[in-house]
């Protein structure tokens, strides 16, 4: 597919999708809006439809962080009438947010496919947490989607509070860009609305509460995202269960997401270079070039943090999220070949049964 119509672009589709896509004669491209159990809901020009997997696609044994997931681009056969289409393929990913998958698994899960800009949203009086926050960048840099932080919830805050914590923010070398917003006010919401482009993905994510449904649903105009009101301390309360890629009027699409209890990092060394782009560069005046900045001589990195130029609390930050992405990459990597070496080892005794 080497030509796409003004309606897809709406969609989010580009020249850099068209150039990748690999679809049959038979088949379409669609946009994965939402994802239930074992049926997908897609978006194509002609409107919202459901599909399922092919069992091709499923016999390849794909492994589950492959699956389509939401922002997602797929190749997809239509069946007549109000049958499910099918999925064939999933298109290579521009952009993703993903996570470390939540309990003993050593993998990861996919959040949300092929984002422009990642809203990191905080609430001002009780969630925010600077270390949070500069692990979510990781997650963003690490995908390559570009960040914003946005702190809700500012009539719970004076002025002089919320300067103090945008300076916490600018003092921890975050150059991301910084909004702040509330949704009982509506102070901030018109210099969001305008933030937003037609045809780019926004993806929300935050702890449980603070704000994201809420927030969408002014973008929207209605209640279409369930939303519970305050707990008795001014704290919010959980309620988006599922992911879904809405498309606002203005023609920005938007991804809500369920509050992330979880979320550790998995092989995010581009990501952690990117948020933590101070330390990046001071690690260039280190006297070893694969300087740990743990106990080495003459690291550039540690003398900072001694001299006050950056936080001590930074500094530990970076140093593990740094160890539990190498930790978790080689624990994942060490699962993987376990896997191989037992799947070998079926085949083989298979083989010898026969011979018998």
């Amino acid at each position: 597919m080497t030509e796409w119509s003004p309606e897809l672009s709406k969609l989010g589709w580009s020249d850099w999708f068209a150039q990748r896509a690999a679809c049959k004669p038979a088949e379409t491209v669609a946009r994965v809006a939402a994802v239930d159990r074992e049926q997908w809901l897609l978006l194509d020009p002609d409107g919202p439809f459901r599909a399922r997997l092919a069992g091709s696609f499923l016999y390849r044994s794909v492994l589950p962080g492959e699956l389509p997931s939401v922002g997602d681009w797929v190749c997809v056969e239509k069946q007549p009438g109000d049958g499910p289409g099918v999925i064939r393929s999933v298109l290579p990913r521009r952009t993703l947010l993903r996570r470390r998958s939540a309990g003993d698994s050593i993998d990861y899960q996919m959040i949300a496919a092929n984002l422009d800009i990642v809203m990191i949203v905080q609430s001002c009086q009780y969630d925010f947490n600077l270390k949070r926050l500069e692990r979510y960048l990781v997650m963003v840099g690490d995908g390559g989607a570009e960040p914003c932080v946005l702190l809700s919830k500012t009539d719970l805050v004076d002025p002089a509070a919320l300067q103090v914590l945008q300076g916490k923010i600018a003092a921890a070398g975050v150059s991301a860009p910084v909004m702040t917003l509330s949704n009982v006010t509506g102070d901030g919401l018109e210099d969001l609305r305008q933030r937003l482009e037609p045809g780019k993905t926004y993806c929300f994510v935050g702890s449980s509460g603070v704000g994201k449904s809420t927030l969408i649903n002014h973008l929207i105009g209605s209640e279409q995202q369930e939303t519970k009101a305050v707990s008795g301390t001014g704290e919010g309360r959980h309620t988006t269960v599922r992911r879904e890629l809405v498309r606002l009027a203005g023609g920005a699409l938007v991804i809500d997401n369920p509050g992330m209890r979880e979320f550790g990092v998995l092989a995010a060394e581009a990501g952690i270079s990117e948020s933590f782009a101070d330390i990046d560069s001071l690690a260039a005046d280190c006297r070893y070039r694969d300087c740990t900045h743990t106990r080495e001589p003459g690291c550039a990195v540690r003398q900072a943090v001694k001299s006050g130029e950056i936080s001590r609390d930074h500094y530990e930050n970076f140093t593990k999220l740094r160890e539990e992405s190498e930790f978790n990459e080689m624990s994942r990597l060490e699962k993987r070949r376990k896997a191989r070496d037992f799947g070998k080892f079926l085949k083989s005794a298979k083989k010898n049964m026969k011979r018998k």
